[in-house]
């Protein structure tokens, strides 16, 4: 669910390389034009004052490609972003960085619409996942799944608050079936060893401690313990279930 960085499809800034098109009065680049950079970049689109602004395509010799606006030799503005990979951003850039509202296709065609900052997930946004249906919509911070969320499956979802990409807290899965079932996401640590000398790993594991469930006319229905209960027990109620949906 990374995106693609930027650091290796950063515009030529330096020598100007080749170029045909319009100048100003003092000599400089101004108007429509075309160049070819020294690193074999090339970009087609408006100049001002020698710089790239305004509309244009910057083709890199990777294959990435930039159609969209530019000032002062940086992309800023609505543009869209083609990576060599085959994922794809279309939105806002500031400062030659992914910033404001974008949607971000990834190339198994997840995709990612909502708010960034300084080419990071952050704010509200509403990541797809395109293998399974399921979807988190809520608040993002510096790329991962923070504060208040909702996972959305196909016949339930999950709402809750999150830390680290992962549930944490009070929460609720809700069934389309009409019933709810309340709990917290707790983390336990889990130790792993071999043999009587060798040294602990421990690892932090979630787990799903089940409080309440509410049936289809949203009175308390009955209280769960933490111990192997299983949510709901009518046969109608079985896709109810507690499982942990996977991201």
């Amino acid at each position: 669910m990374s995106d693609v960085g930027s650091g290796d499809f950063e515009d030529d800034h330096g020598s100007h390389g080749e170029y045909e098109g319009d100048r100003n009065e003092a000599g400089e680049r101004h108007g429509v034009g075309k160049a070819v950079l020294p690193n074999g970049d090339t970009y087609q689109g408006m100049y001002e004052n020698g710089k790239r602004s305004g509309q244009g395509t910057y083709r890199f010799r990777n294959g990435a490609r930039y159609i969209g606006e530019y000032y002062q030799n940086l992309k800023h503005g609505q543009g869209v972003f083609y990576y060599p990979d085959g994922s794809k951003y279309e939105g806002s850039w500031v400062n030659d960085q992914r910033e404001g509202h974008g949607i971000y296709t990834y190339p198994n065609e997840d995709t990612y619409d909502g708010e960034w900052v300084h080419h990071h997930r952050h704010g509200q946004g509403t990541y797809h996942y395109s293998d399974t249906g399921s979807k988190y919509t809520g608040t993002w911070v510096e790329g991962k799944m923070e504060s208040s969320g909702q996972f959305i499956h196909l016949n339930h979802k999950y709402q809750g608050n999150f830390f680290n990409n992962n549930p944490s807290g009070s929460g609720r899965y809700i069934f389309d079936i009409g019933c709810e079932q309340h709990g917290e996401y707790l983390q336990a640590n889990q130790d792993i060893g071999d043999g009587d000398d060798a040294d602990l790993i421990s690892n932090r594991l979630l787990k799903w401690n089940p409080k309440t469930v509410t049936g289809i006319t949203g009175t308390p229905d009955r209280n769960l313990s933490s111990e192997g209960s299983r949510p709901l027990s009518a046969d109608k109620k079985e896709e109810a279930e507690h499982h942990t949906p996977e991201p």
